[in-house]
């Protein structure tokens, strides 16, 4: 049986945030999509703070540091949502 096994962790090397969908655009070539409703801190940001992004660790997570957000690739592959509230940013 042939199994598969990563040589190398994938890394983001572009982000798009828009009202209801973040992307994120991978190394490997594959593009992560997922609900912008998953971090609250980006659903609060602008557009103009959410296209205003740091790669971090060559890719290994994403920053945001106009709404003092961080979020991991490999967070983002396990489907890991923000445990912060909407209600803890009002």
């Amino acid at each position: 049986m042939n199994s598969l096994i990563l040589n190398e962790a994938p890394r983001a090397m572009a982000v798009e945030c828009s009202d209801d969908e973040l992307r994120v655009s991978l190394t490997d070539g594959r593009t992560l999509s997922v609900p912008v409703a998953w971090f609250p801190r980006l659903v609060h940001a602008s557009q103009a703070q959410r296209a205003d992004y740091e790669l971090l660790g060559d890719g290994q997570g994403i920053h945001w540091p106009a709404v003092d957000e961080d979020l991991s690739v490999m967070g983002l592959l396990a489907g890991q949502r923000s445990v912060e509230s909407k209600a803890a940013l009002a």
